[in-house]
């Protein structure tokens, strides 16, 4: 397997199955046992030039954990930026401060263009409606960790296919592993795009009324919620409001497991969060393993 050290992640499509395998099993070595040494002398830079709570956190507390530094924003209005500096001439300072770069931002593409300028790794940590790769990871992870497997799954994506990043990134990690039947639930008008889909892809295209109704002819083994964001839709997202609650339980398998990457914004009723079915703050926690191990396989030794 090619190491990871010193290399970008811009996509999920930056690894192939052994990689992603392999990046599991030192995540998992970290939730049993962490050498916080590890990075100690190295500085990870977050720029988030979008808000976020459970990446920007879990990549400094990753980066701290392991013994790294950590310095960046996660508000333009206190930089330099908010006096005209453009995007490239802030990558070039932070470069000259640290070792690695983790950067959200609201434009397509903008990690890519981060990986192309700077001479240290990059890490996208989402570059607008276009990708998330560590939580495509970490979703994976998730779904591994409950079944022992990521194939010969029935994985229904309900919400906003069209816009939701971590849909089409999860789509596309799951077909590094096999066969699996995947399902779109969504409103017309916001089916998963078609680049993203495979032949196992079906859509879906329901009146969220019926999501029940669906579910259990689906029978589906993960659920994928996702908050409807209003960001990327023009007039009132608000007509396309679901919920997840206690009869949904009631109509799936009792090996089902219901995902959702946070925030939430009403989509899934607090009251299900103490079933062994609702597993998104399991997930969120993921996320740190899975951060530290790709810190660790890009800066030091894994």
């Amino acid at each position: 397997m090619k190491s990871l050290k010193g290399r970008d992640i811009i996509s999920i499509d930056d690894f192939n199955r052994s990689e992603i395998l392999y990046i599991f099993k030192i995540a998992k070595k970290y939730e049993k046992k962490v050498n916080p040494n590890l990075l100690k002398g190295k500085i990870v830079a977050t720029l988030f030039f979008e808000p976020s709570t459970r990446t920007h956190q879990s990549f400094s507390s990753a980066a701290q954990r392991l013994g790294a530094g950590v310095i960046g924003f996660s508000n333009i209005s206190s930089t330099s930026i908010n006096k005209g500096e453009s995007f490239s001439d802030t990558l070039k300072i932070m470069e000259g401060y640290s070792d690695l770069l983790v950067l959200r931002h609201p434009d397509s593409g903008s990690a890519k263009i981060a990986a192309d300028t700077l001479n240290i790794p990059v890490i996208n940590a989402g570059d607008g409606p276009n990708h998330h790769p560590t939580q495509t990871l970490l979703d994976l992870y998730t779904i591994q960790k409950k079944f022992k497997r990521l194939n010969n799954l029935k994985i229904a994506f309900v919400g906003d296919p069209k816009h939701y990043r971590t849909f089409h990134g999860l789509v596309l990690g799951l077909n590094k592993f096999g066969t699996n039947k995947i399902y779109g639930i969504s409103p017309k008008g916001l089916e998963m795009p078609p680049e993203f889909k495979n032949p196992n892809y079906i859509d879906d295209v329901i009146d969220m009324r019926k999501l029940n109704k669906n579910l259990s002819e689906i029978k589906p083994d993960v659920i994928c919620a996702g908050r409807i964001p209003k960001e990327y839709i023009k007039g009132d997202a608000g007509k396309y409001s679901y919920k997840i609650d206690q009869k949904t339980l009631s109509i799936l398998p009792n090996y089902s497991i219901i995902m959702h990457p946070l925030p939430r914004a009403g989509e899934i009723d607090p009251l299900i969060d103490s079933s062994p079915m609702a597993v998104y703050f399991e997930q969120a926690k993921n996320g740190l393993y899975i951060r530290m191990a790709l810190l660790a396989l890009i800066l030091g030794t894994g």
